[in-house]
């Protein structure tokens, strides 16, 4: 059986990127490593209090011979505009969600809107990706 373990955001800043994830989100970090004998490579995953088979990882963007400089200014770009990647988090109530994320500093796009699969919001982490909040609707 396949399942999903992790995804990837890009990041310009892990410590950053970590402290948005952890104390204005609430999730919690799972793997936190510096490989020296890699160039000082860190591998950096949070997720969700009580999700632990699902993490994302915080990438920083890297830089030769990994990406080269046009890549890596393209990525940083399309960060930029929130385009460089989506995380898609589930909530039972997203007004509450919506509610206790505005108390900790969270600023969103969009506030929670009722639409055909449920109630959808939006709000963007210190690096630009794009993050919806949604409570779905029960499937028939």
């Amino acid at each position: 059986m396949i399942t999903l373990a992790s995804t990837q955001l890009w990041v310009h800043d892990q410590d950053e990127a970590r402290a948005f994830y952890t104390e204005k989100l609430g999730m919690e970090v799972r793997v936190d490593v510096t490989m020296e004998e890699m160039g000082g490579f860190r591998w950096l995953t949070v997720g969700p209090v009580g999700q632990p088979d699902v993490s994302i990882v915080l990438m920083a963007i890297p830089g030769e011979p990994v990406m080269d400089e046009a890549t890596a200014a393209q990525v940083r770009e399309l960060m930029a505009k929130g385009f460089a990647g989506t995380i898609f988090l589930g909530t039972d109530d997203c007004h509450a969600s919506y509610k206790e994320l505005t108390d900790r500093g969270v600023e969103f796009v969009e506030k929670p809107e009722e639409q055909p699969y449920g109630i959808d919001s939006s709000f963007r982490d210190p690096s630009g990706n794009h993050i919806r909040l949604t409570q779905a609707y029960a499937r028939p």
